[in-house]
């Protein structure tokens, strides 16, 4: 009997029945399921890199929770502010107090403006220019100071506590050799000579 070539591919006979799904189409990987490369694990920062950010983290984290207890609403900003005015101790210029905050005038203008509405500090008038003023810490800027300073140490001997008597004291010492190194042994390198950029390392004539 004749044999009819459209049920022979290959050589082969086609024993799907009439009508069957052909074959699926060979497995392509599509643009979502291409493998995905491997992550390389998180890198661990050098020492140096570590220690300037726990040492942040712990800062912000004081102050977090001092703001939080003292429950004022003040800014970072004025605090400063309020702080660098205890430090300087004598009623500054509002010039004065930009220039060693290291901010515009307009700036330091409108923190006193928000601190002396809170009645933190005052204006006062200049005994060497009375067309000039002055600004100066309140009893109440006293006080606050007093207190958020309080409640910061409370938080920082808060913190303390999750270490024992022992790692307290060997956290400190060692904080204690890192910041009292001497100046000779965390002395930048001397900068390397510039490479001579002569043919042949021969210095020109």
């Amino acid at each position: 009997m004749e044999q009819r070539t459209d049920d022979v591919t290959d050589g082969k006979r086609d024993l799907a029945p009439s009508g069957a799904p052909s074959d699926p189409p060979p497995f392509t990987v599509g643009h979502d399921d291409r493998p995905r490369e491997r992550r390389e694990p998180a890198r661990r920062p050098p020492p140096s890199e570590e220690l300037l950010e726990l040492l942040h983290d712990v800062l912000r984290a004081v102050r977090r929770d001092a703001t939080e207890r003292l429950g004022h609403d003040i800014t970072p900003g004025q605090l400063r502010l309020l702080r660098t005015l205890d430090r300087l101790g004598r009623p500054q210029r509002l010039g004065e107090l930009a220039a060693v905050l290291d901010v515009a005038p307009r700036s330091v203008t409108s923190k006193v403006d928000h601190a002396e509405a809170d009645g933190w500090i005052r204006r006062v008038p200049d005994p060497r220019d009375r067309r000039a003023t002055l600004v100066e810490l309140t009893e109440e800027g006293h006080d606050l100071l007093e207190t958020v300073s309080a409640q910061r140490h409370e938080g920082v001997r808060a913190r303390l506590e999750v270490l024992d008597a022992d790692e307290q004291r060997t956290l400190l010492e060692l904080l204690r050799r890192v910041a009292l190194a001497p100046d000779d042994a965390v002395a930048p390198p001397p900068p390397s000579p510039a490479p001579n950029s002569s043919f042949g390392g021969d210095s020109p004539a």
